[in-house]
């Protein structure tokens, strides 16, 4: 009798058992469950995808700033150019333009408007 009672048993929980694993499988085999299963999939992708490509835009940058500044070196542009001392006078003085004021070292201009027509 004992017997019986431990195969009823262990009958039942198997049964039990394998029903619950194939209603779990069989909600994850509906056609709403496996387009959200699906589209998570193509969004954790995605992200993978989006991740190395910035990571190579990245490096190329980098890459790109030392080789640049290794080309600079070489080829003597990264030099800065001795550019010529500031003038502190005009190049060339008109005195016979009626703008320019007589006794300044720099040329002035008056702001009469009368002088333009």
């Amino acid at each position: 009798m004992f017997r019986r009672t431990f195969w009823f048993t262990t009958g039942v929980a198997a049964g039990v058992w394998a029903t619950t694993k194939v209603n779990r499988k069989l909600k994850q085999l509906t056609p709403q469950n496996l387009a959200v299963t699906a589209a998570n999939k193509a969004i954790d992708a995605g992200h993978r995808l989006k991740d190395r490509a910035v990571g190579f835009a990245l490096d190329v940058r980098d890459n790109m700033a030392q080789r640049e500044d290794e080309l600079g070196e070489a080829l003597g542009i990264n030099v800065a150019p001795e550019l010529p001392a500031a003038r502190r006078y005009t190049a060339i003085e008109n005195r016979n333009s009626p703008k320019y004021v007589e006794g300044s070292t720099y040329q002035t201009y008056s702001y009469n408007r009368n002088e333009d027509h």
